[in-house]
């Protein structure tokens, strides 16, 4: 079990509006790329050091809003500079051999964390390519495009990014041992470019992202699609779009991840969240659309239609 201490935060820093970082008023002994274990009255999560040791003044770790996932909201929402929090750590092995190595970063929205504490750390400036679904969304934006030039990849001009097309941006790199870090979909589409670009699988180093689980009602799914419409029994924990496809339908999907927007569908009633969430914008909420593939019951009963 992780040995929990109580640190202070010494200040809240927003740096998105949905990423908050946490300046900790604490002595650490720490690697950059490695993470903290925060424990909440809303239950612990792990969270990565976004800091550089013997760079920054103070330890910080970087949280971002997860829709629905109740430790994120619960930091993002209640912590406040010096409230007390019990943490566990530092740990975890994604961290450079040598900090005089010329390093290819790849990362994905909250995955620039470790990423972060590594760039600041670096003797040599690395290669960075950074994805995000669009600018605002884009953490430590001005303080990245300070130190080093980027390559960022947002989804709102490039399309999410696929195998092939990131394996050109990273053909220019492939003699460097590479850094990893994201969300699971994204994990895998950059490892799969790297190796189509010739770099070993042994210099391919990866850190994954767990998506933050959110609890969920058992619920009744009322879906209309091809005309027809179908009440289905929706059990906790489980999407809306596996839902369908159990009842044996045929509903649209592609990325499954949150990434695409395929399997949008119009909420007609009722309140779901999702548990990712790279495509839909404030408009398309307020327009009553939301994603399939990531949608959780908030309410005991939900109906839903595919135009």
């Amino acid at each position: 079990m992780p040995s929990f201490r109580p640190i202070r935060i010494s200040a809240v820093v927003p740096e998105t509006a949905d990423a908050f970082s946490l300046v900790l008023d604490t002595d650490l002994d720490y690697q950059p790329g490695q993470y903290l274990t925060v424990r909440t009255p809303a239950g612990a999560r792990c969270y990565s050091l976004s800091s550089a040791p013997g760079i920054d003044a103070a330890p910080t770790v970087t949280v971002k809003r997860v829709p629905g996932g109740q430790v994120s909201n619960w930091i993002c929402d209640n912590v406040k500079a010096g409230d007390v929090l019990e943490m566990a750590g530092p740990a975890g092995t994604f961290t450079p051999d040598s900090l005089d190595d010329e390093l290819l970063l790849l990362a994905a929205g909250s995955g620039i964390t470790p990423i972060m504490g590594i760039v600041k750390s670096l003797r040599r400036q690395p290669a960075l390519v950074y994805a995000n679904r669009d600018i605002d969304a884009v953490i430590f934006r001005d303080t990245l495009d300070r130190m080093l030039p980027v390559n960022h990849w947002l989804d709102s001009e490039r399309g999410v990014p696929t195998a092939d097309s990131l394996r050109d941006v990273l053909i220019p790199y492939t003699g460097r041992e590479a850094f990893v870090c994201g969300p699971e979909a994204f994990v895998a589409v950059a490892e799969k470019a790297l190796q189509l670009a010739g770099v070993p699988a042994a210099r391919i180093r990866v850190e994954r992202f767990e998506i933050e689980p959110v609890d969920s009602p058992e619920s009744v799914a009322e879906v209309t699609i091809d005309g027809q419409t179908h009440v289905l029994p929706w059990t906790p924990g489980k999407r809306l779009l596996d839902v369908i496809i159990d009842a044996g339908l045929n509903p649209p999907y592609s990325c499954r991840q949150g990434q695409c927007g395929a399997c949008a569908v119009r909420l007609l009633s009722g309140e779901v969240t999702l548990v990712n969430n790279e495509i839909l914008e404030e408009e398309d909420f307020a327009d009553g659309y939301t994603l399939a593939c990531q949608a959780l019951p908030v309410t005991e009963h939900v109906s839903v239609t595919y135009y």
